[in-house]
């Protein structure tokens, strides 16, 4: 076959292809190196797929420099959330060596019980996501101190992740504050508060139902933290003003303050209040040869908590391995992973592979339920494939848009259908932005929480069931109110 000189659409065959090499190579670094498969593996994965999609493009006749572009444009609107990640980092490090991240788990460990910490944990980041809007904030905050807590409970990490993470996106999905909420009416057309009223429904049952599996999963018995609680009080000097920072964080998000300065100035604050409270833990951490002046090593300790993170040497095995953590170096494996992805995503995009694969699934839909649910499998797949929740969101609403159109559905249910599903199972993809974030900031891999992610599976699946079973499925003629367009901040 000669290469046509102008680009020509891929065939089925070839536009499957690329996904296919991806998922089978993923498979095969998880069967070979587990967990480890995100310190590299994964990455070159990434890689080798996103060659398979590069040269089926050239044999079709597109541009090896405007694909390598492609990739390049793709990887530079990931640029934010690299350096939120970076921000994290920092957050874990100073918040780790000032006390704060065992001010939560003392106290927690005293106002929680296993019985009910995976719901209660669900409940708390649902209100604080509601508030701020910010998945990546609660999880990067109190998320870090709720681990915390439930290592010394002897809780299940990925069951506590989960919690987590189901909590923080029911904020991310039904906040007026969310910048994916924002989007995902922008790119439907509809009046922002009349898009959050649908998906509310959806989002408030999904989290209900998250509620009560972690209810159930709750384990059973009495916990005495006493000895935690004491080993705590005679290595660290813990009182509520080591909750700053964290009141400082939550205070700037609701606020609507870019996520990377409000996470760095948090971090920053955490190095304060180390410097204030705790001196001569940053001088022993930074100077353990004690040659330089006093003001000099609290400099360096705090520089060297942003940079590499703190490390604990109580004694104490639990509490050091608790808050020896964090620095913008412990990032760097995520964001290789989101790169690597991002490259894949931008190439896979620029040759048209989504939209290849979606348009005789999107002929076959002839009822609402099947157009709902082949809605809902592009968006997953986009996830899957670009890495990039926002990606997710606009370019299968902009694919779905007219067949919505053609049906008479109102496109507060385009908008409802694409919120709802784009943005929770974001979360779940190991290599999406999101997935990868939640993963390196909670220290629990992707498949280790996805089982028990309820929100974030559940809420798509909702959609589904009320598409199939007629629910809340407006039509034009039954939606007279004005759609608005929103903007919106593309960050996290």
């Amino acid at each position: 076959m000669m290469r046509p000189s102008t680009p020509q659409p891929l065939s089925m065959a070839e536009a499957i292809l690329p996904i296919a090499a991806l998922i089978v190579l993923v498979g095969s670094s998880y069967l070979l190196f587990g967990d480890a498969g995100a310190a590299g593996p994964n990455q070159v994965a990434l890689v080798i797929a996103s060659l398979v999609a590069t040269f089926l493009a050239w044999r079709r006749g597109h541009n090896l420099n405007a694909l390598r572009e492609a990739a390049v444009a793709s990887c530079s609107s990931g640029l934010g959330a690299i350096f939120i990640l970076f921000a994290v980092g920092a957050l874990i490090g100073t918040w780790a060596m000032s006390g704060t991240l065992l001010a939560m788990v003392y106290y927690g460990l005293q106002l929680l019980s296993p019985n009910y910490f995976y719901m209660a944990t669900t409940i708390i980041c649902a209100i604080v996501s509601a508030s701020i809007g910010s998945s990546w904030t609660v999880v990067g905050t109190i998320g870090i101190g709720l681990m915390g807590i439930s290592l010394n409970m002897g809780l299940d990490p990925g069951i506590t992740a989960a919690a987590i993470i189901s909590g923080a996106y029911f904020g991310d999905t039904t906040s007026p504050l969310s910048d994916s909420t924002n989007l995902a009416a922008t790119t439907a057309g509809v009046d922002l508060y009349r898009h959050i009223g649908e998906t509310v429904l959806t989002s408030g049952m999904a989290l209900l139902l998250a509620i009560i599996v972690f209810w159930f999963l709750g384990r059973p018995g009495d916990f005495d933290a006493t000895e935690k609680i004491v080993s705590i009080q005679t290595t660290f000097h813990v009182a509520p003003i080591l909750f700053l920072p964290v009141v400082l964080v939550i205070a700037m998000a609701a606020m609507k303050m870019p996520p990377f300065t409000t996470i760095m100035l948090g971090a920053l604050a955490g190095g304060l209040i180390a410097v204030i409270f705790a001196p001569d833990r940053v001088i022993a951490f930074a100077d353990k040869a004690h040659s330089l002046p006093g003001w000099l090593a609290l400099i360096k300790g705090v520089w060297q908590a942003l940079a590499s993170g703190y490390v604990s040497t109580t004694g104490h095995a639990t509490i050091d391995v608790l808050v020896s953590r964090g620095g913008m170096d412990s990032m760097l494996n995520t964001i290789w992973l989101i790169l690597t992805a991002l490259a894949f995503g931008g190439v896979v995009e620029k040759i048209g592979i989504l939209e290849q694969i979606t348009a005789p699934i999107l002929r076959a839909a002839k009822s609402t339920g099947a157009l709902v649910t082949a809605l809902v499998g592009a968006v997953v797949a986009t996830n899957i494939v670009t890495a990039d929740q926002y990606i997710a969101i606009v370019l299968p609403g902009r694919i779905f848009k007219g067949a919505f159109a053609t049906r008479g559905l109102a496109p507060v249910v385009l908008s409802r259908s694409v919120g709802a599903s784009a943005t929770p199972t974001s979360a779940l993809i190991p290599w999406n932005s999101c997935g990868a974030y939640m993963a390196a900031t909670l220290g629990v891999s992707t498949w280790a929480y996805l089982p028990y992610a309820v929100f974030n599976f559940a809420s798509p699946l909702l959609l589904i069931v009320m598409a199939y079973a007629g629910l809340r499925m407006q039509t034009t003629a039954a939606d007279p109110a004005p759609q608005n367009r929103q903007t919106t901040e593309q960050d996290h």
